[in-house]
């Protein structure tokens, strides 16, 4: 997503040399790119104008440490601007109310309401471990009422049914009185959208609010739309009293403007964002991590985070034994790494949270989803023994299993190779040589030398 303007600060870095001192004239062209760089991006004019001012202030005049290139310097302070437009610090959900706390979704028609309500109630319940009930209050779209009903029956939240005929606030009353009689811990109120803006909706939306009295009312704006997101953000915030934004479709081709620009325009912090379609595609909002996202350093601590969470440590526990008995890693072992690597939400998402440099070099390995599906089903078209001995692969088979698996013998043989070149890599490992597993990475990766 921020992937033109993450290409066009890291060049300002490289434009700045030799200087002890940042001054006025050697940052003006790089202050210039940076401004054009923003502007590109869709940030909002008045973000870009503060933002640039506040750069301009803190860099000049700021000491190079002998270990620093100028160009390094002004990215220490672009960074810490980044954070601070975006809101500093992080922001939790507040739910420290008297159960059921309410959470009233707003926003408008296709941004991603519902879905991010059922992501949000998977989030509460897995990760805050929360009983929580999903309400309809679209009256106007018996499908997004139906879809929420699907949503809740994935995420494991209760739903309450809506009867046809029944007014939005009608509706809500009846579902706060069944969370209380329920010992529900969170409410989460799915609101109708509508295509812009209109006195009808902010009315109906209002009522819900008085009704309600809400802890959390979060707009759910989509970042695609750039900078008519933000000036709709700012709509709402001018009439609900909005306590946070949710926002979607972070993993598309968006520009990364709305990201920057909405938590200023509107005052109100980003809490979640939405980066995938799936329902565990909701991740808690960090304006430290998000800034060095954008300036190419990746958020290797999310990536962390998101490996505790997703994968499997009995299965790597499992596999470490194995390689510590001296038993040799084989096709099953190889296919479960992928298993992992899908349950952490699939390549392009490890790819997101890289430092710059290694996603570029990864992306020259070109690994997508779609090759480590297909790796699968060659796996799966061996049998026990193949797996296990994959040395008594000779051409005969290898055919069977092309044809079986849909493939070419040719990607047989190149999944085969890939194995051999992970099996010397985790004969390393099992040997404790972690810097001769770095050299074997480096030859795999290409412009790691």
């Amino acid at each position: 997503m921020f992937d033109n303007l993450t290409s066009r600060l890291t060049g300002v870095i490289k434009t700045l040399r030799g200087e002890a001192r940042l001054t006025e004239s050697n940052i003006q062209e790089a202050l210039r790119e940076v401004r054009m760089a923003l502007l590109e991006a869709d940030v909002a004019l008045p973000v870009v104008k503060d933002f640039i001012a506040r750069v301009k202030e803190k860099a000049v005049g700021h000491e190079v440490m002998s270990s620093l290139t100028p160009g390094q310097a002004l990215v220490g302070v672009v960074h810490q601007e980044l954070i601070t437009i975006m809101g500093g610090e992080k922001v939790d959900l507040n739910l420290s109310t008297v159960p059921p706390a309410v959470i009233l979704m707003a926003g408008l028609q296709g941004a991603g309401k519902t879905t991010s309500s059922g992501k949000l109630a998977k989030w509460l319940i897995e990760q805050k471990k929360k009983k929580v009930l999903l309400v309809s209050c679209d009256i106007y779209r018996p499908a997004a009422i139906h879809q929420l009903e699907l949503l809740a029956g994935q995420t494991g939240a209760d739903f309450f049914p809506v009867k046809d005929g029944q007014k939005p606030g009608e509706i809500g009353a009846a579902a706060l009185d069944y969370a209380r009689k329920h010992y529900h811990d969170v409410m989460i109120v799915d609101t109708a959208g509508r295509l812009g803006i209109d006195e009808a909706m902010m009315q109906e939306i209002s009522e819900l609010e008085a009704l309600l009295k809400p802890i959390e009312t979060l707009f759910v704006v989509d970042a695609m739309q750039g900078q008519d997101a933000v000036n709709t953000a700012k709509a709402f915030s001018d009439a609900l009293p909005l306590t946070g934004i949710i926002l979607t479709k972070l993993d598309g081709d968006a520009r990364g403007g709305a990201a920057l620009s909405v938590k200023h325009i509107t005052g109100k912090p980003i809490k979640f964002t939405g980066v995938a379609e799936k329902l565990s595609g909701l991740e808690a909002f960090y304006p430290d991590r998000m800034a060095s996202r954008i300036l190419g350093m990746g958020d290797v601590l999310g990536l962390i985070e998101e490996a505790h969470r997703n994968a499997d440590q009995q299965e790597a526990e499992k596999l470490m034994k194995k390689m510590k008995s001296g038993k040799a890693f084989d096709l099953d072992d190889f296919k479960a790494q992928f298993q992992q690597m899908r349950n952490m939400g699939g390549m392009s998402a490890l790819m997101d949270k890289l430092p710059a440099q290694l996603s570029q070099a990864a992306q020259n390995v070109k690994v997508d989803d779609k090759i480590i599906s297909r790796t699968e089903g060659i796996i799966n078209s061996m049998t026990k023994q193949e797996r296990t001995k994959p040395e008594i692969l000779k051409a005969s088979r290898k055919r069977r299993i092309a044809a079986g698996a849909g493939v070419s013998v040719q990607e047989v043989n190149r999944l085969l190779a890939q194995f051999e070149q992970a099996k010397k890599m985790m004969k390393m490992m099992s040997k404790g040589g972690m810097s001769k597993m770095m050299r074997g990475l480096k030859g795999m990766l290409p412009r790691l030398h």
